[in-house]
C-alpha cells in the first residue's frame, strides 16, 4: 500500500479566509480566556506586519489595529477536515481524518484510474487550491511515514520500503511526531535522529518513554500494521457559515453563497449524485429565514444551483439582518447526466434545456412552467394533462386522427363564404358521464386564404361551422 498525506497547515484559518471577498485584509483568530486573549493564527498579511501565532490580543492591537479579529472555532475546524475528507474521498475509497490538519489517503489503488502519483498529486494540489486551503503532500508506504514526511518536506514522495527505513533513520527526533514530548525529551539527552533512538535496548527505551514509543516507531517503520478509522461520507449535507457582521441586503451574501454552493457540489460529486431539494437558511439574531430551493430532476452544476438560488433570495424581503447562513439538502438522489449526442452540435451559447427550465421556474415561479401529458379523454379541450414535477417519462398519446398543432382556448365561428372540405367527418361523442356531454362531427377545411382549420359542426350537418384550431 502507498498512502499520500495531505498536511493542512492552517485549516482554521483558511476555513475564514476562503469566505471573505479580500482574503488579504489583515485577519488573525483570537483563542483563549477572556481575560487572556492570544492570537491563534494570522494570515500573511497580518504576519507581515509583525503579529504571529501566541502573541497578546492587546500588543496585536498596537502593532496593528486594523487587524479583522475572528474568534477561532475548534468544533468548526474539526468539520471542515470532515469536509475535506469528503472531498479526499473521490480520489480513493481508503480515507482516514484522524489526525488534526491530516487526511489520509491510499493511492497505490487509484493509479489504473487516475493514473501515476504526480498526476494524483498535481490534481490534488489543484482542487485543494481551488477550494482555498493550503497544504503540504506527501507520500510513503506508511500512514505515519507520510505524515512525518509531509511536515519534513513539501512534495517528498517514497515508495521503496528499503528507501523510506533510509530516509527515516535521518530524520530528527523532534520532528519524528513521537508521542507526547519524547522527541523533545530524547534530544535533551543527545539522541538526534531515529537511527540513534532505534540503536537503543528496547527494555530501556520502555521503562524511560513507555510502549508508545515503541509502538510508534514499529508503525512508522512498517513493522506493525496501523488500523486507521477510515471515513465514511454522511448521507446528508450541513454547512453553515457565521458571517461576523449584521448584512442587511442580498449583495453581501452571494460570495458565501458562492462557496457554499461550490461546496455542495463537491460533496455531491463524491458521492456521484445530485441534488433536487435543498434549503438555503438565513439565520438572524432571533429567528431564522428558509429559502426552499427545489428542481424538478436532481442536479449538480455549481454554476446553475447558484443561479437558481441567488433568484429565489433575491425574491425574499430582508426584514432583519443576516448574521450567519446555512446550506441543508437532504434529498441527494441519484445524478443521471443528460444525453448527448455523439457529436454535440450545441454551441457555448446555447443553454441546455434542463438549466434553462430550472432558470424560468427560479425566475417566474414553480407555477409557471409545466409539462404536458395526454389523456385518455377523446375531447379536445380534455385530451392532456398539467404534469409539475418530474415524474419520468410521459406515455405516448393514444392513437388518433390528426390534430391540430394551434388548439383555440374555446371555439369561435368560422365565417367563410369559400370554404372547402379537405377531410371528416370525424365523430366526437363523449362526457356524458360528467354533464359535459359533446356530440360533434370535425371536419378539416380549407379557407380562402388558404388556411387548413379544425372545425366541427353539429352532428349530419355541414354548416354553422365553429373552429376549434389551426394546422401549421
Amino acid at each position: 500500500m502507498l498512502w499520500a498525506c495531505i498536511l493542512l497547515p492552517q485549516l482554521a484559518l483558511d476555513a475564514v479566509l476562503r469566505r471573505l471577498p479580500d482574503p488579504a485584509r489583515p485577519l488573525a483568530l483570537v483563542g483563549g480566556p477572556a481575560q487572556l486573549r492570544t492570537l491563534h493564527a494570522v494570515n500573511a498579511t497580518a504576519a507581515a506586519a509583525g503579529l504571529r501565532a501566541g502573541l497578546r490580543l492587546t500588543a496585536a492591537h498596537a502593532l496593528l489595529p486594523e487587524v479583522a479579529l475572528v474568534d477561532h472555532d475548534a468544533q468548526a475546524e474539526s468539520r471542515w477536515q470532515q469536509f475535506l475528507a469528503a472531498w479526499a474521498y473521490r480520489h480513493s475509497s481508503q480515507v482516514g481524518a484522524q489526525w488534526p490538519g491530516c487526511l489520509l489517503l491510499e493511492v497505490r489503488a487509484s493509479f489504473g484510474l487516475l493514473g501515476p502519483w504526480p498526476r494524483i498529486e498535481a490534481r490534488l494540489r489543484e482542487e485543494l487550491t481551488a477550494l482555498g486551503f493550503s497544504h503540504r503532500i506527501a507520500m510513503a508506504p506508511t500512514p505515519r511515514a507520510a505524515h512525518v514526511l509531509a511536515g519534513l518536506r513539501d512534495g517528498l514522495s517514497v515508495s521503496n520500503p528499503a528507501a523510506l527505513r533510509d530516509l527515516l533513520d535521518r530524520v530528527p527526533v523532534r520532528r519524528a511526531r513521537l508521542p507526547g514530548d519524547a522527541g523533545e525529551r530524547l534530544h535533551r539527552m543527545g539522541l538526534r535522529d531515529l537511527r540513534s533512538v532505534r540503536a537503543l535496548p528496547a527494555d530501556g527505551l520502555r521503562r524511560r518513554f513507555g510502549a508508545a514509543v515503541l509502538d510508534h516507531l514499529a508503525r512508522l517503520y512498517g513493522d506493525a500494521d496501523d488500523a486507521l478509522t477510515l471515513y465514511r461520507p454522511p448521507d446528508r449535507f450541513d454547512l453553515r457559515i457565521e458571517l461576523g457582521y449584521d448584512v442587511e441586503s442580498h449583495t453581501p451574501l452571494l460570495f458565501p453563497l458562492r462557496r457554499m454552493i461550490g461546496d455542495l457540489c463537491t460533496y455531491l460529486s463524491i458521492r456521484d449524485g445530485g441534488v433536487q431539494r435543498f434549503t438555503l437558511r438565513l439565520e438572524h439574531a432571533i429567528a431564522h429565514t428558509d429559502v426552499d430551493v427545489g428542481l424538478l430532476a436532481a442536479e449538480r452544476e455549481p454554476a446553475l444551483l447558484f443561479e437558481l438560488t441567488r433568484s429565489r433570495l433575491e425574491r425574499v424581503q430582508l426584514e432583519r439582518p443576516v448574521v450567519a447562513l446555512r446550506l441543508i439538502a437532504q434529498e441527494l438522489p441519484p445524478f443521471v447526466p443528460a444525453t448527448r449526442d455523439l457529436f454535440d452540435v450545441r454551441t457555448q451559447q446555447n443553454l441546455p434545456w434542463p438549466q434553462l427550465r430550472e432558470r424560468l421556474r427560479a425566475r417566474l415561479g414553480d407555477g409557471a412552467v409545466h409539462r404536458v401529458a395526454p389523456t385518455c379523454d377523446p375531447r379536445p379541450e380534455r385530451a392532456w394533462r398539467r404534469v409539475d414535477a418530474d415524474d419520468g417519462a410521459v406515455a405516448p398519446a393514444p392513437p388518433r386522427p390528426p390534430r391540430p398543432a394551434w388548439l383555440l382556448a374555446r371555439p369561435v365561428p368560422l365565417r367563410d363564404a369559400r370554404l372547402r372540405l379537405v377531410s371528416g367527418p370525424e365523430r366526437l361523442e363523449s362526457g356524458w358521464w360528467d354533464g359535459a356531454d359533446a356530440r360533434r362531427d370535425y371536419y378539416v377545411l380549407e379557407t380562402a386564404q388558404g388556411q387548413r382549420a379544425w372545425a366541427f359542426a353539429p352532428p349530419g350537418e355541414q354548416g354553422g361551422w365553429m373552429l376549434h384550431g389551426w394546422f401549421a
